[in-house]
């Protein structure tokens, strides 16, 4: 299968690597140093037990409009970096080509081909101009969940640090029922290189599943640089976190989803990840731009959309917001230093 991973970064280079030892023709849309060492070596994954896998027969460059047609796209950038590559996207196409996006929290397909009174309806926090909905055909996208947890250790090198499950499903009904012909090949290409991919007959339940701990802990961890284990056994922001659930899935129920997990064992499942600092509490450390609207705001747009209230969730997103407002404006970034 010939596959374009764009934004080949921590969750990017992890599934790059894989799928090429597995055999597929992959083709790495990267940049700056990362794009040099992968040109110069391959790219290196480290496996949370240590072991290295080196992927050499890669193809990597900065422009997707050299990579050709391609089976399978992944986009594996960030919510909000997505807009800025949409224009190019038409040259990795031909009349089969799937696009599998990575990104956490709310996408922005997730009312196109939802039904429904929302059918239809722009998340804005995550497409503001409409840009991305336009630019993308939804009968192209399978949906995808990521769980992984990885980071870039260096240029070239992408260390995984627990996780391996990738569920993806159709957005509706109509494209084949549970296991089209085509989703079943997603999730056949990411079983045989190591991954778990069940297909799933609701996308959006795993999303909001995903999302409950990813709305809670990233802004939490960002606010206080702690890690998960800290959060979950620290009574108040173990509480915060509740609450903020609590909220979420008050919203999710009246879009008609049901998690299959109680509130209490989704924050043991977090608790039990232990000292792990979360992608956006890594990304205030790094001074990159938080993903913050993906994964709150567009949590309280939905909630405004169906008319439930969200003041923990709205009171938790003001403040990260401010912090990467400030972030930007300074240019600054916030990291724990040791008191000598």
């Amino acid at each position: 299968m010939r596959i374009c991973v764009v934004g080949a970064g921590s969750i990017g280079g992890l599934l790059g690597v894989k799928l090429a030892l597995a055999g597929n023709q992959v083709t790495l849309i990267a940049r700056g140093p990362n794009l040099a060492a992968i040109r110069e070596s391959g790219m290196k994954l480290v496996m949370h037990d240590g072991v290295e896998l080196l992927a050499r027969d890669v193809r990597a460059t900065d422009r997707i409009t050299e990579a050709g047609p391609q089976d399978m796209v992944i986009l594996g950038m960030k919510a909000h970096q997505v807009e800025a590559i949409v224009g190019d996207l038409p040259a990795l196409l031909h009349d089969d080509t799937v696009i599998v996006p990575m990104q956490n929290g709310i996408p922005w397909w997730y009312f196109q081909r939802h039904g429904g009174l929302h059918e239809g309806k722009t998340v804005a926090s995550v497409d503001p101009s409409g840009a991305i909905a336009r630019a993308i055909d939804p009968r192209r996208i399978i949906g995808c969940v990521v769980y992984p947890a990885a980071e870039i250790a260096a240029p070239g090198v992408i260390r995984q640090i627990e996780g391996d499950r990738f569920p993806v499903g159709e957005l509706d009904a109509a494209m084949g029922g549970l296991e089209s012909e085509r989703v079943r090949q997603v999730s056949q290409a990411f079983v045989a290189a190591g991954f778990k991919s069940p297909i799933l007959p609701s996308i959006r339940s795993e999303i909001w599943l995903k999302l409950w701990g990813n709305l809670t802990f990233n802004p939490i961890s960002a606010l206080t640089h702690s890690t998960l284990v800290d959060i979950c056994q620290y009574p108040l922001t173990r509480a915060l976190a509740k609450n903020m659930m609590k909220e979420a899935e008050n919203v999710a129920a009246k879009l008609g989803v049901a998690f299959r997990v109680d509130i209490d064992r989704r924050i043991a499942g977090a608790e039990k990840v232990g000292k792990h600092k979360t992608s956006m509490l890594q990304d205030i450390e790094a001074g990159r731009d938080p993903e913050i609207d993906a994964l709150v705001g567009a949590v309280i747009e939905l909630g405004e959309t169906v008319g439930v209230p969200t003041p923990h969730i709205e009171a938790v997103y003001a403040m990260v917001k401010l912090l990467g407002r400030t972030m930007k404006d300074e240019k600054v970034y916030v990291r724990a230093h040791p008191i000598l």
